[in-house]
């Protein structure tokens, strides 16, 4: 199957990221996927097939494994309820009927392992984010207890890590303390979940929104491989990079050929993205029990 990177529906959304549009219906939103990839800040040419509908699919599976535990904005992912302009192939397993809701402008990110920035920053400061942690611990060791280390939501480049202390000051210390508890609880229950399957989840962001109550909702996507990093039990073995099902394959790729990071993203090899593309179904498969359509 040719990857998606473009939708062309005849209608403009009202925001278009790195990966996913987003198109206003009113009182609801629509929340469509491509297979577009990012790294390191950059949007690659090449597509990974698939990847739309993994994302959209793995998170309708945590929207629904959760919702006892916070409500979430998905309401339906069926063609049939959508408008009539959005009822085209498509968007078919890779788009989501949303409710609106005030997002709240931080990244929630709750770290288990020791990996990514996190790993950078402990050898630096012995801390992640202020932090303080236990002395001699390997790349990839699992943390004492999971962290919430928050950061600024940035629309582009880079989102900065802060103080859960300055997340107070931007949006408030009730708000800020909800969000830190809401955020560990549902790393702790799908991590559960997750290692029953045989995957470790290292990290994940979450985002959250308010209802017209002010009541907290989780939005965007959940506990997807483009917001999480996920490794196999099987081959876990902390003191080095750990084999994930996410685009730390590319990551990996990219930094080998020793790519500056700078504009333009080099172009990335048929194999490359042939296998990135199975990592990101296996996610699926192992995380939903099923196998992508």
């Amino acid at each position: 199957m040719r990857p998606l990177t473009k939708f062309n529906l005849g209608v403009q959304p009202i925001k278009e990221g790195k990966v996913r549009a987003l198109y206003d219906l009113g009182d609801k939103l629509l929340l469509a996927a491509t297979d577009r990839l990012s790294a390191f800040d950059q949007v690659f040419a090449e597509g990974i097939p698939d990847k739309g509908r993994v994302l959209t699919g793995i998170s309708r599976y945590w929207f629904a494994k959760t919702a006892a535990q916070i409500k979430n904005h998905f309401i339906s992912a069926e063609l049939k309820d959508f408008p009539p302009e959005f009822q085209q192939k498509e968007l078919s397993g890779r788009a989501m009927l949303v409710r609106k809701t005030q997002v709240v402008p931080i990244e929630c990110i709750v770290r288990g392992y020791l990996e990514g920035s996190g790993w950078k920053d402990y050898q630096k400061t012995g801390a992640i984010c202020g932090h303080k942690l236990p002395e001699n611990l390997r790349q990839g060791d699992r943390l004492p207890e999971p962290l919430f280390t928050p950061s600024t939501k940035a629309d582009a480049g880079h989102d900065e890590n802060i103080s859960v202390e300055k997340m107070h000051d931007l949006i408030g210390r009730e708000l800020g303390e909800q969000l830190k508890q809401k955020s560990l609880e549902l790393y702790k229950l799908a991590a559960q979940d997750a290692l029953a399957k045989g995957l470790i989840i290292a990290d994940t962001k979450f985002e959250f929104g308010q209802d017209e109550r002010g009541e907290i909702i989780l939005v965007d996507e959940a506990l997807t491989p483009d917001s999480s990093r996920f490794w196999d039990i099987k081959t876990y073995q902390p003191g080095r990079s750990q084999q994930s099902f996410d685009k730390q394959f590319v990551r990996d790729y990219l930094e080998s050929i020793q790519w500056n990071k700078e504009p333009p993203a080099p172009p990335l090899p048929p194999d490359i993205v042939q296998k990135t593309s199975e990592k990101y179904r296996e996610a699926y498969a192992k995380i939903t029990g099923e196998q992508l359509a």
